[in-house]
């Protein structure tokens, strides 16, 4: 039972679903050996990432000999360097002695930015004993404060008046004042590599990114409970959710585009230099805007065209209200798979941002300051860590899709619903003692076709500037393919662990037997599964379009971020995934509802010997429902189906 594609071949092995396999052995093992080595690896990365890099490297900076701000570097003293390995706790921010060549010159690490010119040595001094705050090296003392020291860079001439910027003292000037001085301190700025900017801001923003996945998770269940009780008018609630929201979205995108535009626009007629992380801020807003816009009507014509389908799903939605009814703890699945989720997004960002200062210090021999440079190993790391964001987070939405499945298939195959108890509890345990293999190997497969998808999508971008058409079309194709496959792949799989939660065999047979039955059963249920997953599409849409308007309002109100496009993109995918999380538990129920009847239909013809299992109202809808749908295709009305009228 652990081998991969080895299940029984015939056909007497479907009515085995009736009979829920009690005496099971372990699914899938080899994969699951292999999964439980890959998250070695992934300890390993965390273990090497935390032992050589620092992420508050990238939120306070670090000054000429290497500590970082607002941290004790004690122990981190690097060789050969005087002044390394000092604690900076309290002192958060990098002070630059010479702005006039900010490349070259000395910078410490400093309590408190300059708020007043400070012309002389004198005034310099004053400063660092009125507000404890000392300009020059470290070891020099307020009362040696002298010319010569400035001479020698050790101690500045002359002080602007200073806010910070990314943690970094700029002069006030700065924003008001253009000129070589002010030019040579932005390329210092701009020389700083943006994904380390984007860190930056992440690292900064943590907090509301999280409580935007608490706004998403709150949007998410109400959108559960709604169609749970509601479900006679959700189906509306839901498209006007989703048309409002992606409006909205939409409409906060343009605006906040505009915004930076114009404050662009005024910086360049005021002849201010600008910062890079500006400009390319308002390119991905303006990308951002045009690709909501073509999304949304695009939506807004689907939604037209389908009108008179929608209609039908009232009813579907209905008779899964019935197995959650039974089994109301499936509507707690979504919260579990959500704290996982967030937990583990939580750890894989700290470790990126660990990773990213995973760095080697070196002392520069022209200047004799250290500076950082990227591990030799380091980018082969990025890649183990990028799988492992697509295997784990699959393989955490698996685990969901199982437990759900395996759940309402019991529930189904049970004729007297008052002798279930505990079902979820049942399929939980069945997931962990038994089926964990399984599940990896189905959130492998999805982790295959997705990663080449995404690296053909950036050489795709690297691309952008070839004459080669003919590349750029096959490129684009492969994309396209790969996306239609996943699709295809994650739609099995769903099915597949419905087979594998009540026969116990393995992914690959499992898979199999899912297929042959969906396949001889398209015409039936496809045309009503399509509609009810589309709504429910919608309502992911909706979820994901409110809470990025929220983020985009809120992050944007937050000065201190600087290139918060990222962060807003990042909000958006974890709303879709949360919102995945919970209105996938109805979608799920119907797949597995659907699934089980065409199974039902399979081994049993309705007699008295061998009656259905599936109610006679879902019977009565299914039969009814393809039926009205392909005479809508044909712009007809339906006639009712002689079995429907026998029902």
């Amino acid at each position: 039972m652990c081998g991969c594609c080895c299940g029984k071949d015939s056909s007497e092995d479907k009515a085995d679903l009736t009979n829920p396999i009690k005496n099971r052995g372990c699914t899938d093992i080899i994969v699951l050996i292999i999964f439980v080595l890959f998250w070695a690896g992934m300890i390993f990365i965390a273990a090497f990432s935390i032992t050589h890099g620092d992420a508050w490297r990238l939120v306070y900076g670090y000054d000429s000999f290497g500590n970082t701000c607002d941290e004790d570097n004690t122990g981190k003293k690097i060789e050969n360097v005087t002044f390394s390995g000092m604690n900076m706790e309290g002192k958060g921010f990098v002070f630059i002695l010479d702005i006039l060549d900010p490349l070259k010159s000395m910078k410490l690490c400093v309590n408190k930015c300059p708020g007043q010119d400070l012309n002389t040595t004198a005034d310099i001094a004053m400063f660092a004993v009125t507000e404890g705050s000392y300009l020059c090296r470290y070891d020099v003392k307020d009362s040696e404060y002298s010319a010569e020291l400035v001479r020698k860079g050790i101690c500045p001439g002359r002080v602007f008046a200073s806010e910070p910027l990314l943690n970094r003292c700029v002069p006030k000037q700065i924003f008001s004042t253009a000129g070589d001085i002010f030019a040579k301190f932005f390329e210092f700025v701009n020389s700083s590599d943006i994904f380390h900017k984007v860190l930056h801001d992440l690292m900064t923003g943590w907090r509301e990114m999280l409580i935007l996945c608490f706004v998403a998770l709150g949007f998410g269940a109400l959108m559960v409970l709604l169609i749970r009780f509601l479900a006679s008018v959700i189906v509306w609630f839901i498209i006007t959710i989703a048309i409002l929201g992606s409006i909205a979205g939409t409409a906060g995108l343009w605006w906040t585009y505009m915004d930076k535009k114009r404050f662009i626009d005024d910086k360049e007629e005021d002849n201010i230099p600008l910062l890079n992380v500006d400009i390319d801020s308002e390119q991905a807003f303006l990308v951002y805007s045009i690709i909501a816009t073509v999304l949304t009507a695009i939506l807004l014509l689907v939604i037209l065209v389908m009108r008179k389908r929608i209609a039908l799903t009232v009813t579907l939605f209905h008779e899964a209200g019935k197995c959650l009814a039974d089994i109301p703890t499936l509507l707690l699945q979504p919260l579990w798979t959500f704290i996982i989720l967030v937990f583990f997004f939580v750890y894989w960002i700290i470790i990126l941002a660990f990773l990213a200062t995973a760095e080697i210090a070196s002392v520069d021999k022209e200047t004799g300051f250290v500076k950082y440079t990227e591990h030799e190993n380091v980018s082969y790391l990025w890649w183990y860590h990028l799988i492992g964001l697509i295997w784990i987070s699959e393989f955490i939405i698996a685990c969901q899709q199982l437990v759900v499945s395996g759940a309402v298939a019991t529930w189904y195959f049970t004729r007297d619903k008052k002798t279930l108890s505990c079902t979820i509890c049942t399929s939980t345990k069945l997931l962990i003692f038994h089926h964990l293999g399984s599940v990896a190997f189905g959130a492998f497969i999805i982790t295959m076709v997705k990663l080449p998808r995404w690296i053909l999508m950036y050489m795709q971008k690297k691309m952008k500037g070839s004459q080669n058409t003919c590349a750029k079309y096959t490129m684009k194709c492969c994309i396209c393919c790969l996306w239609c496959l996943e699709k295809c792949l994650k739609y099995l799989n769903q099915n597949a662990y419905t087979v594998v939660a009540i026969q116990g065999s393995n992914f690959c047979s499992s898979a199999k037997k899912a297929f042959l039955t969906l396949v001889s059963n398209a015409l039936r249920v496809a045309a009503i599964n399509s509609v009810g997953d589309f709504v429910l599409f919608l309502g992911k849409i909706g979820v994901t379009a409110a809470t990025g308007a929220v983020g985009i309002f809120w992050f944007k109100s937050k000065e201190e971020l600087n290139y918060y496009a990222i962060p807003v993109l990042l909000v958006c995918i974890f709303a879709y995934f949360i919102a995945h999380c919970f209105l996938s538990t109805y979608e799920m129920v119907i797949d597995a509802l659907l699934l089980c009847f065409c199974h039902d239909t399979d081994i049993n013809d309705g007699s008295p010997e061998r009656r259905y299992y599936a109610s006679v109202s879902l019977q009565k809808y299914i039969e009814d429902g393809s039926n009205k749908i392909s005479a809508i295709s044909k712009g007809e009305e339906a006639p009712a189906s002689p079995e429907a009228a026998r029902l």
